[in-house]
Order: C-alpha cells, then sequence, then structure tokens
C-alpha cells in the first residue's frame, strides 16, 4: 500500500458510510444523502432507451475522451453560457461522473508540496484528493458576516484579507464550489471578482466545481468564474450530468477548459479509465440538444427543476421555522443547514466524547426519530470543525412523500 494511500484511510474513517448503513438498519426516512429519490424527465430517459436500441456501436467503446456526440453538444451549450467559443475536440472531457473530473484535475495539476486553498464547507473529497497527490490542502472558511443573523446562505463570506493571506508562491490552485454543498451560497459577481484577482496575482489555477449551476432560487443569478476578465485561461469547470439532469447513478460528468489545461486532465482520464459508458453519453447528448432549444422557456427542465425546488425548500424550512429551529435558507443547490444549537436533548451513548457535536446528534436522531441527516463538520477540516458543529445537512431534492415523512417526524419533537 502507497504512503499517500495509508495516510489517506487514517485520515478518513468513512463516516458517510457508518451513517448510511446506521439509516439503512433503522430504516430511517432518507434526508441525508444527496441524490433525487425520483427518476428524471422523460426526455432524457427516452434518449437512453433509444441509444440503447440505436445499433451495435452503441455498446461498445467510444471515443476515449468524450462520445462525439456529447463533447459537441457540452461545447454549443456552454458556449452560449459563456460567450466564448468552445472547441469541443481540445476543451472538453468526459469523465464518470463529476467526481472523476476533480480527480482528474488534482491529478493532473497538483505535484509533490504544491498548495492547494479549499473553501469550507468543502465537498469532503477536495482535501483527499489534494492530499492524494501530494498537495496541501490549505483551508479558509465562509463565516457569517459580522453582525448579522446569517439566517440565509448569502451571509455567510470570505474575509477578502484572510484569504488573500493563503496565497502564497507555493499555491498551484483554489477550490470552489458555485453553488455550495452543503451551505446553498451562491458566489456574487463581486465576490468571484476578489478569487479571480487573487488567482492573476498569485497566478494560480481555479478549480471550479459547478455542478448545481442550474439549481438557484429568488432570482439569483449563476455567474461562471470563468466567464471574468482573465479566467478562461486558468479555470477547470465541472460539470455532472447527475445533477443537471436528476440522473445520478449514469455517472456521466465532464470538465471544461482550455485545451492546455484540458489535455493534461485528458491523460489523466485516459490512464485512470480510458473511456466513459456510450449509450449514457448518448442520452446525456440527446438531453443537452433538447435543452439548448428550449433554454429560457418554461419547457427547460434547467428552469423547471428550480422551480420544482424552491418550493420543497421553502415547505421544509417553514417546518424548521415553526419548531424554533435556524435554517439557513440556500439560494442554490438542494440542501438546507439547521442551527441545532437549541436542541436539549440527551445523546446517550451515540458516539464518543472525540466526535463532533453534530456527528452523535445525527446518529441519535437516526436511532431515536428514524430521520437521517449528515452532520456539516463532516465538511469542514480538523482545524474548523469544532467552530461549525453545531449544523446538521437535510436534502429536499425528495418526493413529496417523503418530504412529509421527514416533517412528521420532526413535528413530533421539540428542541
Amino acid at each position: 500500500m502507497s504512503r499517500r494511500v495509508r495516510a489517506y484511510l487514517a485520515e478518513d474513517d468513512d463516516v458517510w458510510f457508518q451513517l448510511a448503513l446506521l439509516a439503512a438498519e433503522y430504516s430511517a426516512v432518507n434526508l441525508g444523502l444527496g441524490f433525487p429519490d425520483f427518476a428524471p424527465p422523460d426526455f432524457v430517459k427516452e434518449a437512453f432507451c433509444k441509444a440503447l436500441n440505436g445499433g451495435a456501436m452503441m455498446h461498445q467503446y467510444t471515443r476515449s475522451t468524450g462520445q462525439r456526440s456529447l463533447v459537441k453538444s457540452l461545447a454549443k451549450f456552454f458556449s452560449r453560457m459563456t460567450g466564448r467559443e468552445i472547441d469541443p475536440l481540445e476543451d472538453v472531457v468526459v469523465t464518470v461522473g463529476a467526481y472523476h473530473a476533480l480527480f482528474c484535475a488534482f491529478q493532473a495539476l497538483v505535484d509533490e508540496g504544491d498548495e492547494v486553498i479549499i473553501v469550507e464547507p468543502f465537498f469532503d473529497c477536495y482535501q483527499s484528493m489534494a492530499h492524494l497527490c501530494g498537495g496541501k490542502s490549505v483551508n479558509v472558511p465562509l463565516r457569517p458576516k459580522a453582525g448579522g443573523c446569517a439566517n440565509r446562505s448569502g451571509d455567510w463570506v470570505l474575509d477578502p484579507e484572510e484569504l488573500e493571506s493563503k496565497f502564497t508562491s507555493r499555491t498551484k490552485a483554489i477550490v470552489i464550489n458555485n453553488p455550495n454543498n452543503p451551505l446553498g451560497k451562491v458566489y456574487t459577481r463581486e465576490e468571484l471578482q476578489m478569487i479571480a484577482d487573487l488567482c492573476i496575482k498569485y497566478e494560480a489555477i481555479c478549480i471550479s466545481d459547478e455542478v448545481y449551476e442550474w439549481l438557484t432560487y429568488d432570482g439569483v443569478q449563476h455567474v461562471r468564474i470563468a466567464t471574468l476578465p482573465g479566467m478562461w485561461e486558468r479555470t477547470v469547470t465541472i460539470g455532472s450530468a447527475g445533477k443537471s439532469f436528476s440522473a445520478t447513478g449514469w455517472k456521466v460528468g465532464w470538465a471544461i477548459s482550455p485545451g492546455n489545461i484540458t489535455k493534461l486532465l485528458k491523460a489523466v482520464q485516459q490512464i485512470s479509465i480510458s473511456e466513459c459508458a456510450t449509450a449514457a453519453q448518448e442520452a446525456v447528448a440527446q438531453g443537452f440538444e433538447r435543452e439548448y432549444e428550449v433554454f429560457g422557456t418554461p419547457e427547460s427542465y434547467f428552469l423547471q427543476l428550480p422551480a420544482l425546488l424552491k418550493n420543497k425548500r421553502d415547505k421544509l424550512a417553514s417546518t424548521l421555522e415553526q419548531l424554533g429551529l435556524k435554517p439557513i435558507l440556500p439560494q442554490g443547490g438542494y440542501f438546507i443547514i439547521v442551527d441545532i444549537s437549541c436542541f436539549n436533548v440527551e445523546l446517550g451513548d451515540s458516539g464518543t466524547e472525540n466526535d463532533p457535536y453534530d456527528l452523535r446528534f445525527v446518529k441519535w436522531l437516526i436511532k431515536e426519530k428514524g430521520l437521517s441527516a449528515i452532520p456539516v463538520s463532516l465538511f469542514y477540516s480538523r482545524d474548523h470543525k469544532k467552530d461549525f458543529d453545531k449544523y446538521i445537512r437535510l436534502c429536499f431534492i425528495k418526493e413529496d412523500s417523503t418530504l412529509e415523512a421527514a416533517q412528521d417526524i420532526l413535528k413530533r419533537f421539540n428542541p
């Protein structure tokens, strides 16, 4: 076993797996894991069926760095979104989900001893992937605005001086998640410009995880950092068909960046998995072709899905507020985090004294109440876990029946 894998195992005690097993054991209503419990839209399901019946080559190997139909559809669609001509064969690489796109980016761009700035809370793989390729993670948290109530995700901000203090001559990249999981923050143009200015000043790359790009609410606009002056040349933008079309099990993702960067990611992609599933790529290609034609109209799934989820978000937030809890209303994504500091419950043997409070609380919630959630401290580095261990994450991209069952559980006990 390599030294880096041993280090990964030493720092990762697989809490996600433990919580999934516990939720299954207690048949808990699952607002923990972040995936829809409803099917993708009919047009992409039909495209998948058509691909499966589309002849022998739909069942064979395809172009290693992306089915031609898919890279062309992605390039056409995102050329419109960015106002820049994206070369389908040079600037796009298709991966086994966004997770694999992130892996390719870290492996291709981060060398031994390089520093990677990671904004917290972060999707948990960022830190592990930085360490696995020999890099060092340098963490900087979003914090509630001074003097504010911070009951909306936009109230959580980066301190400009703190952020710049993390940049050094060893900084290779900064990783942002926009919209953010688990907080739901959508960065403003001004916030992204601050990050962009630092990337340019310190010659750093930005790895921008934008898998929730279509899921924004209340008129909030998602801005792509790659569209800011000087940032196309130094940005890797990560996307996900699973998040875009509610089909997480298809495992189709991509990275878009200038060709000189993409060719490095392609090398890692080819070494690690060679190519992705042909039929799934064809279905996603047809999904984007359809969305290109109807984009901005009521028929667009990229408008229908956030409208559906806003209603679910608001109902869940209302239930939490009625209980006297403090949900932080997300501007984007499909998670809502809840301040549980007002709960006064005896957690018993739910974990050890060394476990963060929110982890012990979630174990208690599963065992005693039959509701599954995720402790937010899992999204923080060890340096900052204790500062943010009074929050849990709930997922609202669920059937109404699932959310109603969760709300019934919540209503049966008081803080």
